[in-house]
């Protein structure tokens, strides 16, 4: 079976130069089985967590396959922010959450948590397009880390794609028609 290190380093290697750097320091770090690190440092508090959660959700949301909460990527990134990125990175994030927050509450008179999923999207397009002040690097690292988070969770691997272990059986003459997601080994 892969593991989430071996597929990290693919999710690292397809984003390339562009990789938020925290991703790459995670894919080329080696562990030491002496050494107990202990569990991931919090760094949100319980409002940023909610509102994490509720965007990643919007940007993997749950269709027929579970989305970016089943999959645990507010966890992961907490982890990746927690664990592997400095000070300025997590500013990035930080300050792309705190963005989001204060245009929704001047717009919509809510907290982006409390948004409706149409008005966060709004929001989470702002910031794509470079529209959001205070946002301009967040939109790129926070997609990255929802989507890496995605796709090296089980749910990403078994669920999402069409999990082939390997090695597995050779069929030169399979049917296209059969393929119904892409396939992940």
């Amino acid at each position: 079976m892969i593991g989430r290190r071996e597929t990290l380093a693919a999710m690292v290697a397809a984003f390339g130069a562009s990789a938020f750097a925290p991703l790459a320091r995670a894919v080329a770090y080696q562990p030491n089985p002496v050494i107990n690190t202990g569990p991931p440092a919090p760094v949100f508090t319980a409002a940023q967590r909610a509102l994490v959660a509720a965007l990643s959700e919007r940007v993997m949301p749950t269709t027929d396959t579970p989305g970016a909460i089943t999959a645990g990527v507010p966890e992961y990134i907490e982890h990746m922010l927690g664990d592997w990125a400095i000070d300025d990175e997590r500013a990035t994030i930080f300050g792309g959450l705190a963005a989001i927050d204060a245009r929704s509450i001047a717009d919509y008179r809510v907290a982006a948590v409390k948004a409706t999923a149409a008005q966060q999207d709004a929001l989470l397009t702002l910031a794509m397009n470079d529209k959001l002040p205070g946002a301009t690097a967040f939109f790129p690292a926070f997609k990255q880390l929802v989507l890496t988070g995605y796709y090296t969770s089980e749910v990403g691997i078994t669920q999402e794609r069409e999990y082939l272990p390997v090695p597995g059986n050779y069929d030169g003459a399979y049917p296209y028609a059969k393929v119904k997601r892409i396939f992940s080994a």
